[in-house]
Parts: structure tokens; sequence; C-alpha cells
């Protein structure tokens, strides 16, 4: 806390301007400028570049110049503003310093007379910024195509020019003891419980941030589940999919400075769904939401899968593809599980070149690795063609969800170690735990996985498949239908889902078991001919290891 925070205004003009002087350390963007005002001394303090000067010269500075009483106070003439003149539609008073600091580094013009311990305050914010433009990681075929700007109260007008009603709130606060950050917190009153709105309002008020620069600096403090892989709440760059989200009873918070708004709390399907789905037909928004499903398992297992069957179940494989796999693993230097975490470092190191260059660079690193890189590794021998092959559909398909990327890539190398090492029965027990965490994952109450756990049939019609909006719009939905309200509520609901996570699991291993039971009675001949050409032991049906050098 500064040492000013509480200090008040001076009723000495001279006295006053020294302080602010000292305060802003003689600053050179301060603009300080002292005429008569009827009589009295008087300053307009402004901030440099943050205001529009033909404003404040058309609208402040020539009206109160005009302003002709006889013997007045400062007090008079401060009443004689508010109530005769009107300068701007936003003014407010400042009572001490930090409030007057807070308006004047946020574009307004602050006016202070002598003999009076307080300051007037006109909004006459005309900084440069970012036009409205449409949003960079969300595009969209049918829909809006305006996005969030770097200014707070852009966002707001975004949001209330699609929401007229009066039941949305926009609540604005000052979060950052030095940055000094402007945070809205947006709701509509009659959809939101009102017991989430009074947390998310606890936990902004009990943060102790020096500044707030982007929206990550606050999710950490609104977030109140277990460290998870998978976000809990999301953000979003368009209003139209913002405002989508406060009908369904969430709280959007929108931050100066950044595009990104959070709302809260986070479902899981959510990343599987777009703005595009509610323009498509049923039918055909179904068959995409399907595939996205599909992606996400073929980006997270396929590399895994691969892996797992060429180094401990051949015999899963017809003669064709196992030939196939011979011959191009045969001169391969390094392991299968190796070369598939090598290949998968290289292309998170390639994307990450791409997005922090340049745009004009960013081009030209995907073709140099891709058509480089890429086909010398190939015909050098470093690299497999079908490791490579199914690598890249995994990369692809990972592009259908960008929502879900980060626990993608981690998820999927940890899948390839799993699937090296323990083969199929690896990768379902690893599975079943990532099942058991996301499961386990919630915030405010609000489960990550519903409305599959805690099952809810209502919520199952933008899930399974995607109903027609008359079926959807019927009954005014919220999602403080999926919230876990009190303990005897929510007991039966948890046990059942620990229940049947308790038989998906034991179902998982069997699987497994009876997969690795295949794997002994299997052919064995096609097997060894595998292992022949490229030198991946395996079990025999009596239980010993099997080596080329044991083949026959």
């Amino acid at each position: 806390m500064n040492d000013y925070a509480k200090e008040r205004i001076l009723p000495k003009l001279s006295q006053n301007l020294q302080r602010i002087r000292e305060i802003a350390h003689n600053s050179s963007d301060l603009l300080v400028n002292e005429f008569v005002l009827s009589g009295l001394p008087a300053a307009l303090l402004c901030c440099e570049g943050m205001l529009s000067t033909s404003t404040i010269t058309e609208l402040i500075l020539r009206p109160i110049v005009e302003i002709q009483l006889e013997h007045p106070t400062a007090e008079q003439i401060f009443q004689h503003i508010q109530k005769h003149q009107l300068f701007s539609t936003d003014r407010a008073e400042a009572l001490n310093y930090r409030d007057l600091f807070r308006f004047l580094n946020s574009g307004f013009a602050v006016l202070v007379l002598d003999g009076c311990q307080k300051a007037l305050v006109f909004g006459v914010q005309g900084y440069d910024k970012r036009s409205v433009s449409t949003p960079s990681g969300e595009n969209n075929i049918f829909g809006a195509k305006d996005g969030f700007v770097e200014v707070v109260r852009t966002n707001m007008s975004l949001i209330r020019r699609r929401m007229k009603s009066p039941f949305l709130k926009l609540e604005l606060g000052c979060y950052g003891d030095k940055s000094q950050t402007d945070l809205c917190i947006c709701y509509l009153y009659d959809r939101v419980p009102q017991a989430l709105i009074q947390k998310i309002k606890r936990q902004l008020s009990s943060m102790k941030l020096e500044s707030i620069l982007s929206s990550g600096y606050i999710r950490p403090f609104l977030e109140t589940s277990r460290p998870s892989l998978f976000d809990t709440i999301s953000t979003t760059q368009r209003p139209d999919v913002f405002c989508a989200k406060l009908l369904e009873g969430r709280v959007g918070i929108l931050i100066d400075g950044t595009p990104f708004a959070l709302v809260i709390p986070k479902l899981f399907n959510e990343s599987f769904q777009s703005m595009d789905d509610y323009c498509y037909k049923p039918y055909y928004a179904t068959f995409l939401r399907w595939l996205k499903y599909a992606a996400f398992l073929v980006a997270l297992l396929l590399p895994a899968l691969y892996v797992a069957i060429a180094l401990h179940h051949p015999e899963l494989l017809n003669r064709t593809l196992l030939l196939i796999l011979a011959e191009s693993e045969e001169t391969a230097p390094l392991s299968l599980t190796t070369e598939a975490i090598g290949i998968l470092l290289v292309y998170e190191i390639i994307r990450e070149a791409g997005l922090r260059l340049p745009q004009a660079v960013g081009g030209a690193v995907s073709i140099v690795a891709g058509l480089i890189v890429g086909d010398a590794a190939v015909s050098s021998g470093l690299i497999s063609t079908p490791m490579l092959t199914v690598t890249a559909i995994s990369v692809i398909a990972g592009f259908v969800i960008p929502d879900l990327n980060p626990p993608i890539s981690i998820l999927r190398l940890a899948f390839v170690l799993a699937g090296g090492m323990g083969g199929l029965f690896g990768i379902s027990l690893l599975g079943a735990a990532v099942l058991f965490h996301i499961c386990a994952a919630q915030n405010h109450g609000f489960p990550l996985t519903a409305p599959v756990a805690p099952f809810r049939k209502r919520g199952m019609r933008d899930i399974l498949y995607r109903a027609d909006f008359p079926t959807m719009q019927s009954g005014n939905f919220t999602v403080e239908e999926y919230h876990e309200k009190t303990s005897q509520t929510a007991t039966q609901p948890v046990d059942d889902d620990f229940n049947a996570l308790s038989c998906l699991f034991r179902d998982v291993c069997s699987i497994s078991v009876y997969v690795r039971a295949a794997h002994w009675h299997s052919d064995f001949h096609r097997a060894t001919n595998f292992a022949l050409h490229s030198g991946i032991s395996f079990d025999s049906p009596n239980g010993q290891p099997c080596s080329p050098l044991q083949g026959t």
C-alpha cells in the first residue's frame, strides 16, 4: 500500500500541486494547467497521451473559463459545475490522492480549486487503441466477426450491444497495487447463483498482486480445485460466445489491457463446441461434434497405440502391415519409443518457434521443418516413414480442438512412454488415471465433466447430439443444475460416479489382461517373423522371451 493511498487532498492549491508533483516524481507526462476561475486559483490536471486534446479544449477548458460568479467559494463553484454545466457524461469526485491518480492515469481530466479538499474529474479518454477486429484465435464462418480488444470499456459496450436486458450487471473494480487495473465482473442477475458471485468477489478482493497484466495473473486465485492438466476456467475473445455463457448462468470477467475474457465455470465438453455448430443443421452439427471427439482420441492415443502394438502386440496386425513395419524399422537406429518422443518434441519446438517468430517468418519455419527436416530425416534413415506418418496424423487431429492443445501435448508424450513400457496394458492404466483426474476436477462446486459425470439427461442434448433450438431453448437452462449444492444432494452422485469409475477401471484392466492373453495364444509364427526383421522381442506362449536370435 502506497503512503499516499488514504491521504486527503489539501485545501491550499499551491500545496496541493506540490504534493501531486511529489507523488508523481515530476513525471514529464503530467500536465498542470493553472488559471483563474471566477477569481479563485484553479488547475486542470491531465496525463499526456491518455485523453483527447480537442475534447478537453472544447468541452472542459473553454466552458470553465466562461463561468463568471460573484465572490464565489470553491464549494459554490463545484456545485455550479455539477448542477448547471455538462462538461462530460462521465463525472465523479476524488477525495484522496489515490483516487485522483487512478482517474488521472485512466484518461480523466481533474479539476482542483483553491480552498476545497476534493477534486472534480471528467471522462475525456482519447488514448490510442486497437480497433475492433476479427479474433485471431477463434475463427468461425457464420458468426460475428468482432472480437474483444484491450480496452475494458470497449469490451463492455460490445457485450451491452448484444445483451440489452436490464438484468445484465457490469461491476467495475480496480485491482493491483501498482497497476490499478480495471476488472469488470459480468453476469445476468436472474440466472447466476448469488453464492457464486459473492465467492468470486471475495477471491478477487483477497488477491495480493502488485500488477495485473494479463488474464493468467488472476486465474490461480479463481480456481478452487486441486492443480489440474485441464482448465477449469475458460477464455474467449468472442463477445457472442461470452454472452452465450452468461445466458447459461456463468460469470464473466473482463480485464483491462487484454482481449481475453474469463468465464467461470468451465465444462470439459465446451472444448468441442463452437458457435458454428449452432448455425448448421442439427444432423451436421452432431456429425462435427463426434468428429471432434474422434480427433481428440486420435491426437492423444495414435502414437502410443502404434508404439505399443509394434513393440508388445505385433500379432494384432495383419501380415502386410507387419512386413511394412518390419522393413521400415529394420534400418532405424533408435527404438520406437525414443523415435516417437523425439519426433513429438521436435514438433513442439517447431510449433513454438512458429508462434514466437514474426508472422512473416513463421510460415517459413513450417516449410523448412516439414519439407527439409522431415524429408531429410526419413531419407537418412533416422526416422521411419510409418512413425512420421502416424505423428503427422496425430498432430493434425490436435488442430481440430485447439483449446485442448496444452494437455494433449503433455499427455501424448506420457501415453507414448506408457505404451512403450507396458503396451496396451500401460495405456489402459494411464487412461484410467487420466479419467479419474478429469472426473475429480471441479471449480466452485461445478464438476468439470458435467453433465456426463454426474449424469444429467437434460444436458446431454448438446453433448451426444445437437438438438434443435426449440428444444435447447425450452426451460431456461442454466449450469446451476450441475452444481453440487449440499453434501446431502452431492453424496449420492459422487458415490455413483466413484462406483462407475471403479467398474470402468476394473473393466479396463480386464480388457488389458485379455489382450495380453490373446497375445500369448495368437499366431506365433507371424510375430516371430516380425521379430526377426525388426529386432523386437516379445513373450512366447510358454512365457519365455523370444528374440531375433531365438526366433526359430
